[in-house]
């Protein structure tokens, strides 16, 4: 593991010795693309263009929220920030490596919240716009134009997470393809038609659920807040 570590922050050299434009951008993706977005951003312009879809991206947002948080309490999964001075690496070799006020995020890792959340309730949004092109074009590339989309805009988020230090390359890979299979393995089974109370009350069992499993855990003797 801790060659694949040590791998990641090579890595997240290579990314941090670009020019100081490429800094201001992938800090500012960094920034946009905090899970909460999708909450505060993406669920109401998605619901005001169709409910539907508004309503999947709500509850796969719900969802994948609680998922990954539970997920980082089984995989831990080191920061960047923290495992260089935690592993030695700075006092064995030279680190050439910068921090910022993002960097110093704590907390398990794996899988990335960005990636994984962001992916999954991106998901029905990128349909709908695949579906509403396919409808309107015969052109193949305007059909493939929003997954086309889609993967750059994680492929943006995940270069940003390992450029401020939060996550390892594996971490950002894992919660991509998490990501990316939870939206598409929820969006069929949005619960539509349901009222906002179904949503509130959801909200509130995975919130106990979540802190139940907490205490089990920690009864257990598995410290998952290291």
């Amino acid at each position: 593991m801790d060659a694949l570590h040590a791998t990641g922050i090579r890595f997240a050299e290579v990314l941090q010795s670009g020019p100081p434009w490429l800094e201001k951008f992938w800090i500012s993706v960094t920034s946009l693309a905090d899970p909460k977005c999708v909450f505060t951003v993406c669920f109401p312009v998605a619901y005001f263009l169709d409910r539907k879809v508004g309503v999947s991206v709500l509850w796969i947002g719900l969802v994948s929220e609680w998922l990954n948080v539970v997920l980082k309490w089984f995989l831990f999964g080191e920061r960047p920030f923290w495992w260089v001075h935690e592993a030695g690496l700075t006092s064995k070799q030279l680190v050439a490596l910068r921090q910022f006020p993002v960097s110093c995020e704590t907390g398990p890792g794996d899988p990335s919240g960005h990636c994984m959340i962001t992916g999954a309730a991106l998901w029905p949004l990128i349909t709908a716009l695949t579906a509403l092109a396919s409808r309107h074009s015969r052109s193949l590339a305007l059909k493939l134009a929003p997954f086309g989309a889609y993967a750059l805009l994680l492929l943006a988020v995940g270069l940003s997470r390992i450029f401020v230090l939060a996550h390892f390359p594996h971490q950002v890979v894992g919660g991509t393809l998490a990501g990316a299979a939870l939206g598409w393995g929820l969006q069929a089974r949005t619960p539509a038609t349901c009222t906002p109370g179904f949503f509130v009350a959801t909200a509130l069992a995975l919130l106990l659920s979540s802190l139940a499993l907490h205490s089990l855990v920690i009864a257990a003797g598995i410290d998952i807040d290291w």
